[in-house]
């Protein structure tokens, strides 16, 4: 199966959220193991940065324009780099070079200069396949 990669702009998220609702709280399902009062936001939340504009919505498309997953990216600003901070990855999104090639680009077309995400350690394994590395272990302590 041949996927495309694209962005949803902020007038058609609320059409669009319906199809990949499954896949973001999916996502945070996985991705973030750890107790409720250590997340740090929920689907309903990322709905609003989404469709405000301040975090870009992506999805992989089939050739018949079925979604099969979905990814939502933050942009933070440093004096080095511009990193689109990936802040869920849920579905059959970044599945071979060519769909990563395609979310690359649209990174780069973005401004970015990075990518950058936190992950368990099977999407280590995965995302190793597409040259990233790991940086650093977070660490948290609720005060």
């Amino acid at each position: 199966m041949k996927l495309k990669v694209a962005p949803v702009g902020t007038n058609y998220v609320h059409q669009t959220w319906p199809l990949v609702k499954d896949f973001i709280e999916e996502a945070l399902a996985k991705g973030y193991d750890f107790p409720d009062e250590s997340r740090l936001y929920t689907a309903q939340h990322i709905l609003q940065y989404v469709s405000s504009g301040q975090w870009v919505l992506l999805v992989a498309l089939d050739e018949e324009a079925k979604i099969h997953g979905a990814c939502t990216v933050s942009f933070i600003n440093y004096p080095l780099h511009r990193v689109a901070f990936v802040t869920t990855y849920g579905g059959e999104f970044v599945s071979n070079e060519e769909v990563m090639g395609q979310f690359k680009n649209i990174m780069k077309s973005s401004g970015a200069t990075k990518i950058q995400a936190f992950c368990r350690d099977s999407m280590v394994r995965l995302l190793s396949k597409f040259d990233f590395e790991p940086r650093n272990t977070l660490v948290e302590a609720l005060i």
